[in-house]
């Protein structure tokens, strides 16, 4: 699959990049990673994240984030 592909809001990672790395379709020519907009060419083969996978991701964030509350 293509990023042009993609909806907006779609959470992805890019193959050949650290599984760690999840972003979000925010344009159809920018995609955001942790925040910050990153431009990206609309033929970049992407791997659309599962419902499973979404969660997780926010799981694994949100516990990483309350690591430092402690």
């Amino acid at each position: 699959m293509t990023f042009q592909q993609l909806q907006i809001g779609d959470y992805f990672r890019i193959p050949g990049m650290s599984d760690h790395c999840v972003y979000r379709k925010a344009s159809s020519s920018h995609c955001s990673l942790n925040a910050l907009l990153q431009p990206i060419r609309a033929e970049t083969k992407v791997t659309p994240l599962n419902h499973a996978e979404i969660t997780n991701y926010f799981a694994l964030k949100q516990e990483f984030l309350q690591s430092f509350r402690q």
